[in-house]
């Protein structure tokens, strides 16, 4: 009882924009479903959700799974709901989510048998630059890969050059890196796939890598004097190393490619993914355990997408920066793609900064983007929420910053990408 008064303050905190959101625009009345207080019963078997996800983070999936039983139950009884009918809508992303993530954790676990992490701390400087040069690289490589798999090669090189001592602070950062550096690429990161094909130009997201810069460097610098405080880079010059695998390191890059290439030209880089991770079994060894590890951390990630893709929010409030702000925050706790989905369907708002807000702020969590959810299988004590924020403070902080650095430099500028 104690721990959850403690960690009640904090939770109702980061819920309070969804909230907000749910009682005003968001929940929309109707003549089915119950209500109570005037908001949608779905809103709060979903909070009950989260609370649950939150505080028993030894019981993740249980609780996902259970809440979208209760969730699909209470629709049934008290709407007119047709699960194959929605279904039809959310089949592709819930699948390409499913590819990647156990499609990622194979990477990982092929790139960390290539040889290459051992040799990286030879290379990284000393004192906390060495873990901020890591953060360089994931933002970076995130830029044009998916910024799960940039979460993932970031976190299997973290075990090895910091003998498996992370920081909870800079296992946040590692995602947060991923979310930032695919802020402004329409290759980076789902939500910004889907603005490019329904129309926003790639350039227009271009600018929310003025936010995602001045995030970087606050929460950069922070972890990084946190991650060099409890363990720094593991050098050791007479160490043995293991002979470089350079099949293990062509099948990364295969499926690297295979990730960009079919996210370009099908809109599903999963395919490309698993289509690389086959050829590849065929010249070396497949680590398929992994993909069973990450299946746990992947049905929690697909229950949480169908739960928040069942809520009743039919409209967000009226476009403006001010209600872009709110979302980075609502992303936290209520996935980003349906909210991406919403932003689409209203138009007019200001993509850059829209991409910023709802990519980084799901870092806040680790359950508020697909990138955090698979790095805590690599790290499972990530799964305390308590722990994530406390030792991720520097993000939230990072966010804000980066949020209104894009709006004194750039200003809002809405586009109604319907209308072209």
């Amino acid at each position: 009882m104690k721990q959850l008064l403690r960690y009640l303050p904090l939770f109702f905190l980061l819920m309070a924009p969804a909230a907000a959101f749910a009682q005003g625009e968001m929940a929309v009345a109707g003549s089915d479903g119950l209500h109570l207080f005037g908001i949608r019963l779905e809103f709060y078997l979903f909070v009950a959700t989260l609370v649950g996800i939150a505080f028993f983070h030894h019981r993740t999936l249980q609780i996902a799974l259970s809440g979208l039983v209760v969730i699909l139950v209470t629709k049934f009884l008290t709407t007119n709901f047709n699960l194959v009918h929605h279904l039809e809508h959310e089949w592709e992303i819930l699948l390409n989510l499913f590819g990647l993530l156990l499609g990622f954790a194979i990477l990982a676990k092929h790139f960390e048998e290539s040889g290459v992490p051992d040799r990286i701390p030879r290379l990284l400087p000393r004192g906390w630059a060495g873990p901020l040069l890591l953060l360089v690289l994931v933002f970076v490589m995130s830029s044009f890969l998916d910024n799960i798999a940039a979460a993932m090669i970031g976190g299997s090189i973290a075990i090895v050059i910091f003998r498996q001592n992370v920081h909870i602070g800079f296992i946040a950062a590692i995602v947060a890196a991923s979310n930032a550096g695919g802020a402004g690429s329409v290759v980076g990161d789902t939500t910004t796939t889907m603005m490019w094909i329904d129309g926003v130009h790639p350039v227009m997201l271009i600018e929310a890598y003025s936010a995602s810069l001045v995030a970087f460097l606050i929460f950069g610098f922070l972890a990084s004097r946190q991650q060099f405080a409890l363990q720094p880079v593991v050098f050791d010059p007479n160490a043995d190393l293991r002979p470089i695998r350079y099949n293990k390191l062509i099948i990364c890059l295969m499926i690297l490619a295979g990730a960009i290439s079919t996210n370009i030209l099908l809109d599903f880089p999963a395919a490309g993914v698993w289509a690389a991770i086959l050829i590849g079994a065929l010249f070396a060894p497949t680590p398929w355990g992994e993909a069973r590890h990450a299946l746990r951390g992947s049905a929690f990630l697909l229950s949480v997408v169908l739960c928040a893709s069942m809520m009743p929010v039919d409209e967000l409030p009226p476009a403006s920066w001010q209600s872009a702000f709110v979302l980075g925050f609502v992303s936290s706790v209520f996935d980003n793609i349906p909210l991406t989905k919403l932003a689409l369907d209203q138009s007019n708002y200001d993509w850059g900064m829209l991409a910023y807000a709802v990519g980084f702020g799901g870092s806040i969590t680790w359950f508020g983007s697909s990138a955090g959810v698979a790095i805590t299988n690599l790290f499972p004590e990530g799964r305390h929420l308590g722990k994530w924020v406390r030792g991720g403070w520097h993000i939230i902080i990072a966010y804000v910053a980066g949020f209104f650095a894009m709006l004194l430099l750039f200003g809002w500028n809405p586009f109604d990408h319907l209308k072209g």
